[in-house]
């Protein structure tokens, strides 16, 4: 099996090595030899998962749950229910986040209009 050592994997990803360290404190990953942080090849790929689901505004403990489902998106096969939960947690605070966003927004428009007309 092909090795991969925590430095190729943070050059390849753009992630730093303190997070990539900070990932395996959290249970996101593991090396296959912690003295030398060797993995094997998918650690690429998982290291990118986990950034998308940073991205989608998950904690490390919500990534960690969701990488322990069993079933992978890329094969178009449905996710583990608790995945799907927290997918649906996150959509709601997004939206709630967006109205509040869009009242703001319009308060700020009203405000300008008020300053122009003088």
């Amino acid at each position: 099996m092909i090795s991969v050592r925590i430095g190729e994997i943070s050059r390849e990803t753009g992630v730093s090595v303190r997070s990539l360290r900070y990932y395996e404190t959290k249970g996101l990953m593991v090396s296959r030899r912690m003295e030398n942080r060797d993995y094997d090849h998918s650690a690429l790929e998982k290291v990118r998962k986990i950034q998308l689901y940073f991205a989608l505004g998950l904690g490390t403990e919500e990534i960690r749950h969701v990488l322990e489902c069993p079933v992978l998106v890329e094969e178009r096969q449905p996710l583990c229910e608790r995945a799907v939960l927290l997918f649906e947690e996150k959509l709601r605070e997004v939206e709630g986040q967006i109205q509040t966003l869009e009242t703001i927004s319009a308060r700020l428009k009203e405000r300008i209009s008020d300053f122009r007309k003088g």
